[in-house]
């Protein structure tokens, strides 16, 4: 809802800083009938599928539409929580333990909301929650460490799309990244060392990264290369060797060639050439969802199986892990300086004109 006018905002309201966590976004339920409107607003984006939209469209509706929605819907019931879907569960306890971390450490004008690019809740939806709640001061943190046009920059449009229809914008400030940043390598160096601790190593490390097709890259999309980064890193801080690791992208779709080493191709590979085990970790991930529980701990762990491997093992997303959710605050905080609470109250500002008026 914009303010159509005056009335619309209660000025002895104290403002407030808001932090939006935001996601890619999941269907309701692990029915055909969910998750059809949900791919059909996930896969309308022409941020994710760059092909002329008249072609798109036919191919949308009379192909994928007809087909897709079924499967989907019988993965999603593989990994389906009593609490709904992995990605809304991890991403609501994500938002609940930031706001609480926050608020402790730097005082209840800040305020904590997820939304989904996606599905519900919207980022029109937790918009207007945080304006009800006073917020003149927005930081949107996207929770994809590797910044891409599919997801970074869709979740700009629609932010933006929504801000068009507001009179009074809060100030606003946009993570589009945070693929290098220090605590988040070492955030997830502790959970794979928490795991080789637990479960012992493996003969390979693969980190899988959601794929785009390869024609992003050549457009000029990062995402790429800041995957590279992340895994460069984090290989420097595990002390691994070259042959120890490997990235690889996963969720491939359509004809077109993606980004290579596709993770199926990889492990098939493995496990043909001897591999007896591999550990995965998915870096481009905050959160476990689909992609990541039934497309690699389920299809992939096949593959790699059948393939002659013996030993597979995911590891986990961080997920609302204590260390994560440090890395976020630490990652707001570093973004919220110089902003402080009360300086654009509009009593406060009217009272100190006043005054000065008067001294002149």
């Amino acid at each position: 809802m914009a303010f159509k006018n005056q009335k619309d905002f209660q000025h002895q309201q104290p403002p407030r800083i808001g932090v939006l966590l935001t996601n890619l976004g999941t269907p309701e339920a692990p029915t055909a009938g969910a998750v059809r409107p949900w791919l059909r607003q996930f896969l309308s984006d022409p941020r994710v599928v760059e092909i002329p939209r008249a072609v798109w469209w036919f191919i949308l509706n009379c192909i994928i539409l007809l087909v897709r929605p079924r499967k989907s819907a019988a993965n999603y019931r593989k990994i389906w929580m009593e609490e709904g879907s992995p990605l809304l569960h991890y991403t609501r306890e994500q938002a609940s333990a930031l706001d609480e971390k926050l608020r402790a450490e730097c005082g209840d004008h800040i305020v904590v909301e997820y939304a989904f690019r996606y599905g519900e809740p919207s980022l029109a939806t937790a918009l207007e929650r945080l304006s009800q709640q006073g917020v003149r001061k927005l930081l949107v943190l996207p929770l994809f460490p590797q910044y891409s046009a599919a997801t970074g920059a869709s979740t700009f449009d629609a932010l933006a799309a929504d801000f068009n229809r507001r009179r009074w914008l809060p100030d606003l400030r946009f993570v589009t990244h945070y693929h290098d940043y220090p605590p988040y390598i070492m955030a997830l160096s502790s959970s794979i060392r928490s795991h080789w601790q637990a479960h012992g190593r493996a003969d390979k490390l693969v980190l899988s990264y959601h794929g785009l097709p390869k024609r992003q890259l050549e457009l000029g999309d990062p995402y790429f290369c800041e995957c590279q980064k992340t895994s460069r890193l984090l290989a420097q801080e595990l002390g691994l060797a070259e042959d120890e690791i490997l990235t690889t992208f996963q969720s491939r779709f359509g004809a077109a060639e993606w980004l290579q080493p596709y993770t199926e191709g990889t492990v098939r590979e493995l496990a043909a050439a001897g591999t007896q085990s591999i550990q995965i970790v998915c870096p481009g991930f905050s959160s476990d969802c689909l992609e990541t529980l039934e497309e690699i701990d389920m299809q992939i762990r096949d593959v790699f199986l059948e393939g002659g491997g013996e030993r597979f093992e995911y590891i986990p997303a961080l997920n609302a892990s204590p260390g994560h959710i440090e890395v976020l605050a630490d990652l707001v905080k570093e973004n919220l300086q110089g902003w402080e609470v009360g300086v654009d109250d509009p009593q406060e500002t009217h009272e100190n004109a006043r005054k000065l008026g008067a001294k002149q």
